[in-house]
């Protein structure tokens, strides 16, 4: 196929994502409306599955994590909950004949974290408000907007008749805020390619590195009692104050070193947060158990597993500087995340790729960034030797309230994504 041909089959298939951006504005005002916390996902992931194999024609292949099989990988990150009608769906147009290009996956999850307060925010978050150009929810930036850009990607070039020359596999995973697993998963499944692309919402910028997370828990033990002898227990809820300043220097420490090549432009490129405190039954009562769990991160390259035994030892360190804590130490426990961080080729023919399509849309190069949060990406590039990385639309207030997305940054990222779609892979003449 000749350059002026591949330019008609372009043009083709943006005119058919302008005629589609009604619909596809709809599509992400009517997933955005679905709750899809963790352990609520069951219900959209159903819909997406019908419209993957009513709509889209795919393949669709929806099966729920195996905790078992999931252990044995050496990225798996330990749950307390059951994945029970929780499905991953994969949606796979096969490729049949000659194979002209490469394989492609699009990923992304569609769990959401909290929107509480509620109460706080000026719009229903799960009513997908239009203001202006923008669109307000909780996980419509993060990330069902890039959701609706993937989806709306593939189908234009579907409707606009372009027969693609290597397999596209959609992807719609749980468990990317709190895991990860529902993306090893699939990877385990066999739901692999020649590259992927995930449309985290990074204002249409390519991630070329993150940091790793763990998720630890501290139990601080009291002794509890009526306040009317208040003198003669131990608050729990008090002593842990300890724990939370120690948490507060490991931080300092940690940013204090060294930074990995790709984080020395971030004034601040590890946090530790705080992120839940849990403890008491009554106010005129002493607690005499307070529970908190945070989120720490590190450099692509270190082991998460030295990062726990890190973290736990200087917790423990810091619980002998209280008489009490000394004899009653906390109890510190790991769950959640058990996250690597990764620092991705940007020379790689996927970025040179992206880089191609971002600009033929935009009129501007493409720009990188590193994140100190963590993807999916993770498992495609350091367990499955496939090239991946995130590109997706502007947005604000992730995971605080009145999170919106800007509606015409998802238009063009999707029509970023069906030009990648058709070099990539390729056509079928």
């Amino acid at each position: 196929m000749t350059a002026v041909d591949v330019h008609e089959q372009i043009n083709k298939t943006f005119q058919k994502v302008d005629d589609l951006w009604e619909e596809e504005v709809e599509f992400l005002q009517h997933i955005g409306r679905f709750p899809s916390t963790l352990g609520n996902e069951g219900a959209l992931q159903r819909y997406l599955a019908g419209y993957f194999q009513d709509v889209l024609e795919l393949e669709v292949d929806s099966f729920v994590p195996d905790v078992k099989e999931l252990s044995t990988h050496p990225a798996f990150s330990p749950p307390e909950w059951s994945y029970d009608g929780r499905p991953v769906v994969v949606g796979s147009a096969r490729h049949h004949g000659t194979k002209k290009g490469k394989s492609l996956i699009f990923q992304g999850h569609i769990d959401v974290v909290s929107p509480e307060p509620s109460a706080a925010w000026d719009y229903d978050p799960w009513s997908s408000t239009i203001v202006g150009n923008k669109m307000f929810g909780r996980g419509i930036q993060d990330m069902k907007s890039g959701v609706a850009a993937m989806i709306f990607a593939y189908r234009a070039v579907k409707e606009a008749g372009i027969n693609l020359g290597a397999d596209v596999s959609l992807q719609t995973v749980i468990e990317e805020e709190c895991t990860g697993n529902g993306a090893l998963a699939a990877l385990m499944r066999g739901h692999t390619a020649d590259g992927a692309l995930i449309p985290e919402p990074f204002a249409q910028k390519a991630v070329k590195a993150q940091v790793g997370v763990i998720w630890v828990r501290v139990k601080v033990f009291g002794v509890g009692a009526h306040t009317e002898r208040a003198d003669r227990a131990v608050n729990a809820i008090e002593k842990s104050t300890h724990i939370i300043e120690a948490l507060g220097e490991y931080r300092k420490y940690i940013n204090a070193k060294p930074k990995h090549k790709d984080f020395e432009e971030h004034a601040h490129p590890l946090n530790v947060n705080i992120g839940t405190l849990h403890s008491g039954a009554w106010p005129s009562s002493v607690p005499s158990e307070c529970t908190l769990e945070a989120r720490v991160g590190f450099y692509p390259g270190e082991d998460p597993e030295d990062i726990k035994k890190e973290v736990k030892e200087w917790i423990l360190n810091a619980a002998k500087e209280d008489e009490w804590l000394r004899e009653t130490p906390p109890e510190v426990t790991f769950y959640g995340f058990h996250a690597e961080g990764v620092s991705v080729d940007t020379s790689s023919e996927l970025f040179e790729q992206l880089d191609e399509s971002h600009q033929l849309t935009t009129n501007q190069p493409l720009e990188t960034t590193s994140i100190t949060c963590t993807t999916d990406i993770k498992y495609f590039n350091l367990h499955y030797g496939i090239p991946a990385t995130c590109y997706g639309p502007l947005g604000g207030n992730m995971h605080g309230v009145n999170e919106w997305v800007d509606l015409e940054s998802v238009k063009e990222v999707t029509k970023v994504y069906a030009d990648f779609l058709i070099r990539w892979c390729g056509v079928q003449e």
